[in-house]
């Protein structure tokens, strides 16, 4: 049996890389209630990109950000690393939701925008001094089925018939997708250069140290209970009243009063080999720091990283009932297994290699698979989430868009087709678990189907139209 050498301590490879490089500061719990004009509940990506651009927009602005572990601890600490233009609802799904309002225009609209997103977030960090180790190398994305090739085509025809060209996602011969990724059964695939690999919570923490700059506060250990109509209650019994408040708080969003219908809590897991010698990168390629994944419908996602290891992760772990997140969630035996299986299975070369690092974490899914943003003034309240693992770019964005919000500004960015859409709520328990854990299964049920017959799943085509297809 290959050797497995797991950190079972540490929240992520990222966040321990991250504290080894230098101590995180102290932002203590407020000790008395607080007057602000913009509260924002969360300090993951979501929260800080808002808090960013907030405080660039109207250096005035009192701008309070609400924690209630550290900076990053959430997905944002956790996530796969891929700065990408990447959006949980099809091209053609947007346009249905955008219908009354452009249709196909405006859900091009959107993705050129998060298309340009990528290079927004390189400026910044940039700008910023942020060492995340931002490379912009795009993303491939391998199909070793015929099945699968069907797909990749597909998925090339609906890009162009919304615009886009070869300069933004092309079809590959089996050659050009083994030259970047050299994986087993390659029989060809697409790639789009829209996708940075990062370190992700070097970006975290290095968000939450530029915003404290700006001048922005940030109160970590603190947990928010309830938000009510410009009022932010927390566990310690301290109040914040703000003019607006932001909800900034993707998978963990269903802790707050109000609200635990939202999004449910989907667990990601992921593992990270021992950094690996140039022989072995010989063969993988990823020369480039290209991310990749390929077309199962079961989600896989890895990047290279700086340092020169495989970090690869996977979906498969359960919902838990009454959206439940636990510290003991983020590790699953079986699951864990399955992820080095099929990175193993990708690359052979990986049979003897060294696994030190495996962890998970939540993301939230709304009931459609639909991204939103927005603000609702008679409650004055915004928010943002729903990235169904998609975030790293799509925060950006989000916080960009939540700034002209709450400034009043009309934009461009104000009238894409994710500003303002709601979601239905989840079904009550036991339907919200019985639902999510059929979709996981059938997903899962349906690679090995077409494994096993080399025909299209027809039980994930009826399912993707309950997600983001």
């Amino acid at each position: 049996m290959a050797p497995v050498s797991t950190v079972d301590g540490s929240l992520s490879l990222w966040l321990e890389q991250a504290s080894a490089t230098d101590a995180a500061p102290s932002r203590p719990a407020p000790d008395r209630d607080i007057e602000a004009d913009v509260a924002i509940v969360g300090a993951g990506y979501t929260g800080l990109w808002t808090a960013y651009y907030l405080a660039k927009a109207d250096p005035s602005l009192r701008i309070v950000v609400l924690e209630r572990e550290f900076a990053g601890f959430g997905a944002s600490g956790r996530n796969g690393g891929w700065c990408s233009s990447l959006f949980p609802s099809s091209l053609a799904k947007v346009a249905k939701v955008a219908k009354t309002s452009g249709g196909r225009e405006r859900a091009t609209a959107l993705q050129r925008t998060l298309n340009e997103t990528v290079d927004e977030v390189g400026r910044v960090v940039a700008a910023e001094g942020i060492d995340c180790h931002f490379t912009k190398g795009g993303t491939v994305v391998l199909a070793r089925t015929p099945i699968q090739l069907d797909r990749a085509k597909a998925s090339i025809e609906e890009e162009r018939s919304y615009g886009f060209g070869e300069e933004d996602v092309r079809l590959l011969s089996a050659s050009e997708a083994s030259a970047m990724a050299g994986a087993t059964n390659v029989l060809g695939g697409t790639f789009t250069p829209h996708c940075a690999a990062i370190q992700p919570a070097l970006l975290a923490r290095g968000l939450a140290e530029a915003v404290e700059r700006l001048g922005v506060t940030i109160h970590e250990h603190t947990a928010v209970t309830a938000i009510r109509d410009g009022v932010v209650e927390t566990a310690g019994g301290r109040r914040v009243r703000a003019g607006k408040v932001v909800r900034a708080t993707e998978g963990y969003t269903p802790s707050i009063a109000g609200f635990q219908r939202d999004v449910a809590p989907v667990y990601s897991l992921m593992v990270a080999t021992e950094p690996l010698p140039d022989a072995v990168w010989e063969q993988i390629g990823l020369a480039e720091r290209q991310t990749f994944s390929d077309f199962r419908h079961l989600i896989i996602y890895g990047q290279r990283t700086a340092d020169g290891r495989l970090a690869f992760g996977g979906r498969g772990a359960p919902y838990h009932f009454g959206s439940r997140i636990e510290a003991g969630f983020d590790r699953d035996d079986r699951v864990h297994a399955e992820i080095r299986r099929t990175l193993r299975e990708l690359f052979p070369v990986l049979k003897d290699t060294t696994f030190t690092h495996r962890w998970g974490g939540a993301l939230g899914v709304p009931r459609d698979w639909f991204a939103s943003v927005g603000y609702d003034p008679a409650r004055r309240l915004g928010w943002a989430g729903g990235y169904v693992g998609d975030g790293v770019g799509a925060t950006n964005l989000a916080g960009r868009t939540l700034a002209d919000l709450l400034t009043g500004s009309d934009t461009e960015r104000t009238r894409l087709p994710w500003v303002n859409h709601r979601s239905p709520r989840w079904e009550p328990e036991p339907l919200r678990w019985l639902g999510a854990n059929i979709g996981l299964r059938t997903m899962s049920a349906a690679d090995a189907e077409e494994e096993r017959t080399g025909k299209a799943s027809v039980r994930a085509k009826v399912f993707g139209r309950f997600l983001g297809h």
